[in-house]
């Protein structure tokens, strides 16, 4: 890793801590709530000033780089070439309004439209898990996924949100991971279950969605630099802007994927409307 790199892994965590602790302050405070699309897409003043707070962290060094945020008027998509940082203030933020502590501040930067340094912060449980591009590590100590092989001993997330006209694709990934693995968990934070990949504590997370970049770059990063697998709903080698999203240790990926493409199957397969 070289230096300018070691420094942008340095102030992604001191980004996403400063942010994720702006956060934290609102948690369990009868913060208004406000929503976006719909009912379950939610945002709060949190939101909005934790991002802020990261992106000020990120101006004190490199002033001139573009920021992607889920909030406000930062950029929605990563540029293809240049450094650019990935920002979401509160992934969770469904988590954060009812109280559950399970949230993320992330930050990523990337290069060339590349990862090349992510922290994802989750300030009420004290986890901060980082890479550098030089490996990962959760609360400074490095992380590997899990080195299960068999299908029906794992814990595999459906996870990013499906709309609500797509609901039987949300239940068709619950169905398959029910009958392909040992044990379905979802927890309303696609960053906290990859990073959980990454650690080996899940064995596999998917979408056929096609996600956002605030919601995923870090959590790739980070499965990738733990020695994992991530490719999109085809299995071609995951990009930002790709549809889909599968991750696992690498043991039983094809499984993965053949559960993530029978849910894409019944995308394509419903009439138009």
């Amino acid at each position: 890793m070289s230096e300018n790199g070691t420094r942008r892994a340095d102030l992604a965590e001191r980004a996403a801590r400063a942010g994720g602790a702006v956060a934290e302050g609102f948690f369990r405070r009868d913060v208004p709530v406000e929503t976006k699309t719909n009912q379950t897409d939610v945002v709060t003043r949190a939101d909005r000033d934790a991002q802020q707070q990261v992106i000020a962290a990120i101006s004190t060094e490199y002033p001139e780089e573009a920021v992607v945020g889920e909030e406000d008027d930062e950029l929605k998509t990563v540029p293809e070439s240049g450094v650019a940082w990935v920002v979401d203030p509160i992934d969770g933020t469904s988590n954060f309004v009812r109280d559950i502590p399970l949230w993320v501040t992330s930050v990523a930067a990337v290069e060339d439209g590349t990862p090349v340094a992510a922290a994802n912060v989750l300030p009420v449980l004290g986890d901060v898990y980082t890479s550098d591009g030089d490996g990962a590590a959760m609360n400074g100590e490095p992380i590997e996924v899990s080195d299960r092989t068999d299908p029906e001993a794992m814990a595999v997330s459906p996870t990013v949100w499906w709309p609500h006209d797509r609901r039987d694709e949300y239940a068709a990934a619950c169905r398959e991971t029910a009958e392909r693995f040992g044990d379905c968990r979802r927890y309303g934070s696609a960053q906290a279950a990859l990073s959980m990949v990454a650690a080996g504590q899940l064995d596999g997370a998917f979408t056929n969605t096609t996600t956002n970049p605030w919601d995923t770059v870090a959590g790739v990063f980070l499965v990738e630099q733990a020695g994992g697998t991530v490719t999109d709903v085809h299995g071609d080698p995951w990009r930002h802007d790709s549809r889909g999203l599968v991750a696992s240790n690498g043991h039983a990926h094809e499984e993965l994927l053949d559960a993530t493409q029978a849910v894409e199957a019944v995308r394509t397969g419903r009439p138009e409307s």
